[in-house]
């Protein structure tokens, strides 16, 4: 039967889930996730999902509760920051608050909200809640309620780094990029500050793994291949 190159469109279909990149996404949520090899350290949570695509049904908003539907875009877990908010002190003496450094980080991602939808809510909101919260947990949960009273879009650089998962698939726990001569990790839809992704400054690779065998249903061999054919 004669090769035929028609109907070879199959392939992939489009992942529900972002992967390190420049995205263009809006905040669903933000949660604390308790990191537990430091005592009272948390990372701060960005729960966020694309622009809707046309044709793509996402995963289960609630898997609970299937009538609140699909995501309509991709979506991705998000960490503020590649390490974890914690109270210490840097190499050089210099002090950090964890609740600090939580609070700033909201304060600039008010800051750039507010610039991408023309507005002062959110700077405005930030502002009023002074005094309002005994803890941070308490902070977070009133964000957490505010951002989902809006459709926001910034665009994000997000960085990552590969790890290997139960069903031996590449995942990535992903984290937003480090700031760097004045771009930023978000910004305005179009912002020329916001950082441009390259894989070889935000990406951290799984090691390479030498290739000892492949299995029979990987590849056949004809028993006549000369020396020609080399793994090296």
């Amino acid at each position: 039967m004669a090769l035929s190159t028609k109907d070879l469109q199959g392939g992939a279909s489009v992942k529900k889930t972002i992967a390190p990149e420049n995205h263009t996404l809006k905040i669903n949520s933000v949660t604390l996730e308790t990191f537990r090899f430091i005592e009272n350290a948390y990372h701060l949570m960005l729960h966020l999902e694309t622009e809707p695509i046309d044709g793509f049904e996402g995963f289960l908003v609630d898997p609970e509760n299937p009538e609140k539907g699909y995501y309509k875009g991709q979506v991705g877990k998000v960490k503020a920051n590649r390490y974890a908010y914690a109270d210490g002190e840097t190499k050089s003496g210099i002090k950090v608050e964890r609740d600090r450094s939580i609070l700033m980080f909201l304060k600039t991602l008010c800051k750039a909200l507010d610039t991408a939808s023309d507005s002062e809510l959110f700077t405005k909101w930030f502002s009023a809640q002074d005094g309002e919260h005994e803890t941070i947990e308490e902070f977070v949960t009133a964000f957490d309620t505010e951002i989902k009273k809006h459709n926001t879009y910034l665009d994000f650089c997000v960085a990552g780094k590969e790890y290997e998962n139960k069903n031996g698939y590449i995942n990535y726990d992903m984290f937003l990029a480090r700031t760097s001569r004045g771009n930023y990790a978000f910004g305005e839809k179009g912002s020329k500050k916001v950082i441009s992704y390259d894989e070889k400054h935000h990406l951290i690779k799984l090691p390479v793994k030498n290739v000892e065998s492949f299995g029979d249903e990987d590849i056949s061999i004809p028993s006549n291949t000369s020396n020609d054919f080399s793994l090296d």
